[in-house]
């Protein structure tokens, strides 16, 4: 006995209500020892078709109203879907009358086709077309179960008359479409619940119903494979899916399409590895809404494809106002981690994560005629730009985050680009504030805290000054205002600010040296420096002075390149001296 083995032969259930040993492994798995699908590569989009307005519509407490559906459908059009399934006609009046209305009022444009679902019942097959009178083109969607479970304990019914309950079925749509020649006719066949289903099984049934569709002969003819409960990994249903297209007689002839469920959280998988297997189309829902853990993600499916480079075939350039539209239809909330549409998905509060964002960004910015022209941002895999979100939403701040993110803000929206030492020394103060108000910070939070704290010092601040060069040394003459008291600085060196520094530490009597320092311009904006309220500053300079062998870090703003030197310089004296006070 293996190792594996002998462990599993002691694992008993800790609880009698969480048994996994009531369950068995996956059973109708197809023999498919050479398959093909995993060295293929999806090149182009698939067919899509949009189920919400019939499958994700069935799955809500409160079904939309047709003002609902009707505004869903215009979005649903706008995005580009060509196949819309509106509805289950023979079910509701609601469903018949939205029908009737899209095809009485002109709402379908001449690229659009229309889908209908239809249980293999003639009493409902004749109402359904009689919703469709009119339309240029439709798709008719019949279906009957044909997984072992569904036949056993369901209906009681053998493999020969679940198959002639889908064969009687065709011939019923044949008959029907016949009486409306003016509508162009496509066909749809699903055997409800391939994922569970015999794979065997399922294409001789859809071979059966190709014998009365004829597609051979110019039928439009669409087989639909629903993983109807995903129950499986999303290799097996590929694997599924290359033996039915292997093994259809009249394969070249067809469509497959796929309709993947989302019970095991991998419905986008399963329908991907079904593209690589052979499918042509797939059907799902916008955000996935459908019965119990829903449909496929048409939106997140086509995102995946956007983001490898493939043109997806559906425009998602204006994703906030889809995605309301999808909301209010559905009264159903959207996750804040859902993908490429959640309220968070493009943000980053870790340290480390916001650094390399805002490095990636400095280095396309900087290397942007040196580099080819496309998206390579560390943790964004797509330009939250291309479906209308902004670089706002890509750094938050909170207890976790670090300097690089703190940093990003500060430099995006208030033109401030802190050398890598001064990130270090704010971002020690921002984790301290956000880890007392238990909270993420808003931006001008941030920016109230960064003013405070260096632009801010109560009782210091430059006055006025004159500097003079005589013989190549600099001499510094001027009044600054320490502690509510006015003081006379003067001192000499190589440059006006080694000067004032040496002026400032004859006057305290305390050991001060420039350690780093960086200057550049900002753009013409309103700054607090807490003296004279709101003052224009072009300039920014960071000092950072060792005080009596301690390190402090100080920033001026100021129009002038030199006062903004000069006042940093004074900034990082103040925060010594209010340290050394406290």
């Amino acid at each position: 006995m293996s190792a594996t083995s002998t462990r599993t032969a002691k694992i008993t259930p800790k609880h009698a209500a969480f048994d996994f040993r009531k369950y068995r492994p996956f059973a109708f798995a197809p023999l498919l020892s050479d398959r093909t699908w995993p060295s293929k590569t999806i090149e182009k989009a698939p067919m899509w078709a949009s189920v919400d307005l019939r499958d994700g519509n069935q799955a809500l407490i409160d079904p939309m109203t047709i003002e609902q559906k009707m505004r869903f459908f215009k979005t649903l059009v706008e995005v580009g879907f060509k196949d819309i399934e509106i509805g289950f006609p023979s079910a509701a009046q609601v469903e018949f009358d939205f029908a009737r209305q899209l095809i009485e009022e002109n709402h379908v444009p001449e690229d659009v086709t229309l889908q209908v679902l239809v249980q293999a019942r003639e009493h409902l097959i004749a109402r359904t077309f009689e919703s469709l009178k009119g339309a240029k083109r439709a798709i008719v969607h019949v279906y009957n179960s044909t997984s072992r479970i569904q036949r056993e304990k369901v209906y009681g019914k053998s493999r020969a008359e679940i198959k002639e309950i889908a064969v009687a079925g065709a011939q019923l749509l044949v008959d029907y479409a016949a009486k409306y020649p003016e509508t162009e006719w496509v066909f749809q066949y699903s055997p409800e619940s391939f994922s569970q289903t015999e794979t065997e099984f399922a294409v001789e049934v859809c071979d059966a119903v190709c014998e009365v569709w004829q597609p051979q002969k110019g039928q439009e003819v669409i087989f639909n494979l629903p993983a109807t409960v995903e129950a499986s990994m999303p290799n097996v249903f590929a694997d599924q899916v290359e033996y039915f297209c292997r093994n259809l007689a009249q394969r070249e002839h067809v469509i497959v399409s796929l309709h993947t469920h989302n019970d095991r959280g991998c419905a986008v998988a399963a329908a991907e590895l079904g593209v690589l297997a052979g499918a042509d189309r797939i059907e799902g829902t916008l955000l996935g809404n459908g019965e119990r853990t829903g449909n496929m993600d048409v939106m997140v499916m086509a995102m995946n494809l956007f983001s490898q480079g493939i043109d997806p075939e559906l425009d998602f350039s204006n994703m906030s106002e889809i995605v309301q539209v999808a909301t209010e239809s559905t009264n159903l909330p959207v996750h804040p981690r859902h993908p490429y549409v959640g309220e968070l998905v493009f943000t980053a509060f870790s340290g480390s994560h916001q650094d390399a964002i805002k490095k990636s960004l400095d280095y396309n910015e900087n290397h942007a005629d040196e580099t080819e022209n496309f998206w390579d941002v560390a943790y964004l895999p797509i330009d939250p730009a291309h479906i209308g979100r902004s670089y706002q939403d890509v750094v938050r701040i909170n207890s976790q985050s670090g300097k690089g993110g703190v940093a990003y803000i500060l430099q995006r929206d208030y033109g401030f680009n802190l050398p890598r030492w001064m990130q270090i020394d704010f971002s020690k103060v921002v984790q301290n504030q956000a880890e007392q108000k238990a909270r993420e910070l808003q931006n001008d939070e941030i920016l109230q805290t960064f003013e405070s704290t260096y632009l801010q010092q109560g009782g210091f601040d430059l006055l006025d000054y004159n500097v003079s060069n005589t013989g190549g040394e600099v001499f510094f003459d001027g009044q600054v205002q320490m502690n509510g008291e006015t003081v006379t600085i003067k001192g000499n060196g190589n440059g006006p600010l080694s000067s004032f520094i040496d002026g400032l530490a004859h006057h305290t009597g305390k050991s001060l040296h420039i350690i780093n320092y960086a200057e550049h311009a900002i753009s013409t904006q309103h700054i607090d420096d807490g003296n004279d309220n709101k003052t224009n500053a072009n300039a920014a300079a960071y000092i950072q002075l060792n005080v009596d062998g301690e390190v402090y870090s100080g920033i001026g703003t100021c129009s002038s390149t030199v006062s903004a030197m000069l006042k940093g310089a004074l900034s990082a004296f103040a925060q010594a001296s209010v340290t050394s006070a406290a």
